[in-house]
């Protein structure tokens, strides 16, 4: 018999040439099998597996080791403090787009009276039902392309029971949103076309999620167009971008709203991470 502690030190040896954190990834893995949370499986080690966990156990640990990604595998995903469902149809939420999320608390706490906003590419829905579930009066659109990826942003809206205060919206961007927004936020694709065959994200997730076109910055450009007829006065535009746009997308900011002041943020690791548009 194998015990829960010899499991999750096999595992980790398994995982430490394809995982940053393998022996995190091995606890979250046995968690989900078990269903049960990753302190009871660390607090539980002398237990034993049965053989029908076992093997289902091999056969995700080898999806694992293949570079199948580990929300993928459980269906859930942290962002923010609250747990989100994901599928392949979904970009798996992370970190970084956290910054972007704090940036549009700060704007609303500070403005209370600005109570429209909009989430475009919403995907899993976690800036749009994060922010909602911060801000008890907020008002949002939810807009992706994919049918798929709206319906799995209303079930985590569902979960998180903000779901009467988001309006869903298939649509190419803005194209289709003639209201006046406070706040608009978006995590578009911007990885440059040539990019995505070198990366191991683009293996498993979405590329309608990934492919910002020959400079990253198609999908981008478009919106920033776009939300010239759509932000109210005084409002914040706010996107997420790669390291390697700053000074591209600060001209092309500036170029869209002249008037307004534009600013690249960086992250915890110091890159350039989130532009903002203040109007």
């Amino acid at each position: 018999m194998t015990s829960l502690a010899e499991w999750l030190a096999q595992a980790r040896q398994r995982l430490s040439h394809t995982a940053d954190q393998p022996a995190l990834e091995a606890q979250v893995l046995l968690a989900h099998v078990l269903q049960k949370s990753r302190p009871w499986v660390i607090a539980h080690g002398d237990q034993t597996l049965e053989p029908d966990q076992i093997d289902l156990l091999e056969t995700s640990l080898r999806a694992l080791q293949a570079g199948f990604p580990l929300p993928y595998l459980t269906g859930r995903q942290e962002f923010f403090g609250l747990e989100f469902t994901v599928s392949p149809q979904v970009l798996i939420p992370r970190p970084e787009t956290e910054l972007l999320v704090e940036h549009a608390l700060n704007y609303l706490r500070a403005h209370p009276t600005c109570r429209l906003a909009a989430d475009v590419g919403t995907g899993s829905g976690c800036i749009a039902v994060t922010l909602a579930h911060h801000i008890p009066d907020l008002s949002l659109l939810a807009v992706d392309r994919s049918a798929a990826a709206l319906h799995i942003a209303r079930q985590n809206a569902q979960h998180w029971q903000v779901s009467e205060r988001i309006h869903w919206l298939q649509s190419n961007l803005l194209s289709a949103v003639s209201a006046r927004l406070d706040l608009l936020c978006a995590n578009l694709p911007y990885i440059p076309t040539h990019k995505l065959a070198g990366l191991r994200v683009a293996q498993h997730e979405p590329v309608l999620a990934l492919d910002g076109g020959a400079d990253g910055l198609d999908l981008i450009h478009t919106l920033l167009t776009q939300a010239a007829r759509c932000l109210a006065p005084a409002g914040l535009i706010l996107m997420e971008i790669e390291a390697e746009q700053l000074d591209s997308v600060l001209s092309l900011a500036r170029r869209c709203f002249p008037l307004a002041h534009s600013a690249v943020h960086t992250d915890l690791a110091g890159l350039p991470r989130l532009l903002s548009i203040q109007t």
